[in-house]
Order: C-alpha cells, then sequence, then structure tokens
C-alpha cells in the first residue's frame, strides 16, 4: 500500500479537486503540468539553487542533547527555523513561484494564518518581480503585527478577510474568491497541504527536501536513514507532509501528527480535527473536516494563528484513518509550556505551531535507544507577544 497520491488526485479516499468551473482551466493546466515542469533540469537546477544560496539549505540536523537527557531518549531537531523568513514554508514558495513564472502568470495570490506564508510569498514575489496580494484574517492580522509589517516591506498588499471567524479559513475563502475572478493572469500560491488536486501533492514535493535532507544526515550522525520516530505538528499540514515524505511507504518509520487540542477537545474550543472531523469538502477538496450535524463548518480554535484550520490535508486524513500515523492532540497550556522549556533547554523560541510537536513528550514515553526527528518547523519571533501575555514576561 502506498500512502502517496495516486493518479487521480487522491491519498485513500481523500483528496480530488473539487472547483468552481471558472477555475478548471487553471486546475487542469496545474495538473497536466506540473510533474513535467519539476522534472525539467532547469527547473530543478534553478529550484535547488536558491534552496542553497538563498533559503540557506541544508537546515542542521541537531541532537539535543539536554533535551535527549531530560526525556531519555534520542531527540533530533530539523531546524525549519533556520531558513530565511523563518520556517519552513519558504520551501514550498520559492518551488510554486518558478512554477508560475513557466505558466506565465504575472499577478501571486496567498492565503497565510499565521502570517509565515505571507512573508514567504511577499518574499519570492520580490524576488520574481511579481505583483503580490495576501489574504489574512483580519483575527491573525492582530494577533500577528510583525509579520504584517514584514509582507508590506516586501511590497505586498495585504487584504483583510473580515468574514466569519476572520481568521485562515476565512483569508482562503477570500483567495479563491479572487482566483475566479482573475484567472487568467493570476497564480494562487497555497501555503499548506491543502486544496484541490495538485496542490497538496505539488506542496508535499516542494517540502520533500526536509526528508530529503533528514536521511543523509541521520545516516552521518547514527549510520542509519530512518529515525524511529519523525514528530511533526499538523495544521492542514505541509512540514509534516515535508518531514514524513521520504519515509511514508517505509512503516518502520513511525509518523506521529501532533495537532492543536486548544482548551481541550471536548470544550467546543479545539483544532484537533482528526478527533472532531468528519469527511466533508473544504477548498476543493475531500478531507476531514470540523462540521455541524447538517454540515455547516465549525468554528476551530487554537491560540497559534497556523493551527486554527477548520480541516487537515487529504494525505493526513488518510495517515489517520489508515493508521500509518499516530494523531496526537495537545493543548494550549501544555504548548506553551513545551514553547518555554524548549527555550530554555536548548536557547531554541519556537514558534507557537511548532512548541505543540515538543509537547508531546510529557505524555508519551520513548525507548532509550529511539531516535526522534521533530520537525522545527519555524521560530518564535512573530508570538513573542503571546508568549509575553501567557507567561507575564
Amino acid at each position: 500500500m502506498s500512502y502517496h497520491v495516486n493518479k487521480k488526485g487522491y491519498y485513500g479516499q481523500f483528496g480530488g479537486a473539487f472547483i468552481p468551473e471558472m477555475l478548471y482551466p487553471n486546475i487542469e493546466e496545474l495538473q497536466q503540468k506540473y510533474l513535467s515542469i519539476m522534472a525539467e533540469p532547469e527547473f530543478k537546477a534553478e529550484f535547488e539553487q536558491l534552496l542553497k544560496d538563498y533559503v540557506g539549505r541544508p537546515t542542521p540536523l541537531y541532537f539535543a542533547k539536554r533535551f535527549s537527557k531530560k526525556y531519555n531518549t534520542k531527540i533530533y531537531f530539523k531546524r525549519e527555523d533556520l531558513c530565511h523568513t523563518g520556517a519552513h514554508k519558504v520551501n514550498n514558495t520559492i518551488g510554486q513561484i518558478l512554477m508560475a513564472k513557466r505558466l506565465g502568470k504575472t499577478r501571486i495570490i496567498a492565503e497565510t494564518g499565521a502570517g509565515q506564508h505571507g512573508v514567504a510569498t511577499a518574499t519570492v514575489c520580490a524576488l520574481a518581480g511579481l505583483e503580490c496580494i495576501v489574504y489574512m484574517g483580519e483575527i491573525d492580522i492582530a494577533r500577528q503585527a510583525p509579520n504584517v509589517a514584514r509582507m508590506k516591506m516586501l511590497g505586498a498588499e495585504v487584504r483583510p478577510a473580515t468574514s466569519g471567524s476572520r481568521t485562515l479559513k476565512d483569508a482562503t475563502n477570500e483567495a479563491i474568491r479572487d482566483w475566479i475572478n482573475n484567472p487568467e493572469d493570476t497564480h494562487y500560491i497555497i501555503g499548506s497541504a491543502v486544496g484541490p488536486h495538485p496542490y497538496p501533492d505539488m506542496v508535499s514535493r516542494f517540502q520533500s527536501v526536509v526528508s530529503e535532507e533528514i536521511k543523509w544526515q541521520l545516516n552521518a550522525a547514527e549510520g542509519t536513514e530512518n529515525p524511529d520516530y519523525v514528530v511533526a505538528c499538523v495544521g492542514g499540514g505541509s512540514n509534516a507532509a515535508g518531514a514524513y515524505y521520504h519515509f511514508l511507504d517505509d512503516e518502520r518509520v513511525g509518523l506521529i501528527a501532533v495537532e492543536a487540542a486548544g482548551k481541550g477537545v471536548e470544550t467546543g474550543e479545539s483544532a484537533a480535527t482528526s478527533i472532531l472531523g468528519k469527511e466533508g469538502i473544504i477548498h476543493g477538496s475531500k478531507t476531514l473536516l470540523m462540521q455541524t450535524k447538517d454540515g455547516q463548518i465549525t468554528e476551530p480554535y487554537s491560540i497559534s494563528a497556523g493551527l486554527d484550520y477548520p480541516g487537515v490535508g487529504p494525505m493526513h486524513a488518510h495517515l489517520y484513518t489508515s493508521k500509518r500515523a499516530e494523531f496526537i492532540p495537545v493543548t494550549d497550556d501544555e504548548a506553551m509550556t513545551a514553547g518555554l522549556m524548549l527555550s530554555q533547554l536548548e536557547g531554541i523560541i519556537p514558534a507557537i505551531e511548532t512548541a505543540h510537536a515538543f509537547a508531546i513528550f510529557e505524555n508519551k514515553t520513548f525507548k532509550p535507544n529511539d531516535i526522534i526527528v521533530v520537525c522545527l518547523s519555524g521560530r518564535g519571533d512573530k508570538d513573542l507577544n503571546t508568549y509575553i501575555d501567557y507567561f507575564k514576561l
């Protein structure tokens, strides 16, 4: 059994492309061309050169001595927080901006929650000299002010989403609306492993550089390409998709996906989609989705602006239902405590999204010889105000 996408754009029963008629030409063009464009030697060379000289890859695989000692196991951090712009998001935006140029698009739109994808998109648009419009929920604009300022400095226009919960879901709705109105000249850079096929697969492939590096770096450090476990936080799921990619079909490697439980899975204020979700369609793909009995989307909640999405990418929905990955919910309080602890044990302040992944060590015991790689997906600069308010620093 393969956990990768099939030719029809499905992971098991999840995926596909459920889109308005106006977008068919764009999606059809992407479906037909994305793999051949990515396979072009010129494209690959340009992508790899930018990852090396602009993004700063390869990112280190860091053995966390003090963290490992505390939990009596071997814990490595894949340092995506050291990428240019401060998170893994830029791996995908570099790939997609090169794709957009080859498709002849001159205008770029994106959605963002925590602002990291917005910053990464604004960054590559500046690099390529293309117009950039980023949709962001009104609430997220308020709680991620430094990233809004960065996007504007980079020349992007930030448009607030003022409907619904005024967060990531609504920003995505606005971006799709824009795309429907401007299909000819516009490419939509989706920031996560969500959306209509081929987006989940395309984003996962651009992010797969993470697991590709883990394999050779771990081999150099431990004499094996395969860790016992790969751990990543999951909202839509792009950092997890990248960290899992080269291990998906090797069941010797355990996959652990950490979701935002918010104030608790049963409180009604949560974003633990796998546990609370049912099959449904959101933003062009069939996946697990938090919804009411009559199919209305339930508003998710998380202290982290990047994990409060009511769905999960179709790859992750399949990993959950097939039991290939273990999904663990982590509350706001557990994530914030883990973020502070990581800062003080290893001198690394993580993004709050990322801090969720580190919280599992309090509740899950590993063997002393287990090798665990945690995707440290982003740094915490953007979240300092939330940390300050929470801990009264």
